[in-house]
């Protein structure tokens, strides 16, 4: 099976966002072509930190989205069908929070909708290889999940190549995504690594301007990209 190159796309993150103002900003980013947004979901168990739950994911599919929802909890697998149900296009559970990987990506795919596993930084690659046939998205993270705006990890980024030439080779329909970090000044790096994906939140509505943010994201991907 040959499966097409994906072109990298830039995903910004709602965890970022302006709260007062969020459906506002999720329309100017989507007037620049943005086309897909990612949803952190937090507990306080897994990771320090609260954030969003399924409304969130209501709202950005009102806006337009491909809505992909990061499930950053320690019950992953109660909590993936909550975010189906509002329907996220993606579900994403973490390999340290799921007690049967290959059951809780299936039961995602039961539900209709596409399958991501996460990594934390500390998690050898190899915990999402062994699975990678299950996944529709794998991703790295390129800092400790549970708040924005921290430092690139760029020694994540031997674990992009890793997947990328796994995915390649088996002919899968995966994305490779890198979240946490990414920034104008290491975009070019995780594109170069093999990331179709690249998660975004400070560097988008983090910025004065979030529509010349995600534009000059974009521009920097695809050009390392070679498009």
């Amino acid at each position: 099976m040959i499966v097409a190159a994906k072109t990298p796309v830039v995903v910004p993150s709602l965890l970022a966002g302006d709260l007062s103002r969020l459906g506002e900003q999720l329309d100017s980013v989507k007037a620049a072509g943005c086309s897909w947004v990612s949803v952190d979901v937090m507990d306080g168990h897994f990771v320090p930190n609260l954030s969003f739950g399924p409304d969130f994911v209501i709202l950005a599919k009102k806006h337009g989205f491909f809505v992909d929802a990061h499930l950053m909890v320690a019950n992953p697998e109660a909590a993936a069908p909550w975010f189906a149900s509002a329907g996220a296009d993606i579900v994403t559970v973490h390999v340290e929070a799921v007690k049967d990987v290959k059951s809780a990506l299936r039961g995602i795919r039961a539900l209709g909708r596409k399958a991501g596993l996460a990594a934390k930084p500390r998690t050898p690659i190899d915990a999402i290889l062994a699975v990678l046939d299950e996944c529709d998205l794998a991703l790295v993270m390129a800092v400790e999940p549970g708040f924005g705006g921290q430092k690139f990890m760029a020694d994540m980024m031997p674990k992009v190549s890793a997947l990328r030439a796994a995915v390649d080779a088996r002919g899968l329909d995966c994305w490779v995504q890198v979240d946490g970090g990414v920034g104008l000044l290491n975009i070019s790096q995780a594109v170069a690594a093999g990331a179709d994906s690249l998660v975004a939140g400070s560097a988008v509505f983090g910025e004065k301007d979030p529509v010349a943010a995600f534009r000059a994201l974009e521009a920097k991907a695809r050009a390392a990209d070679g498009d």
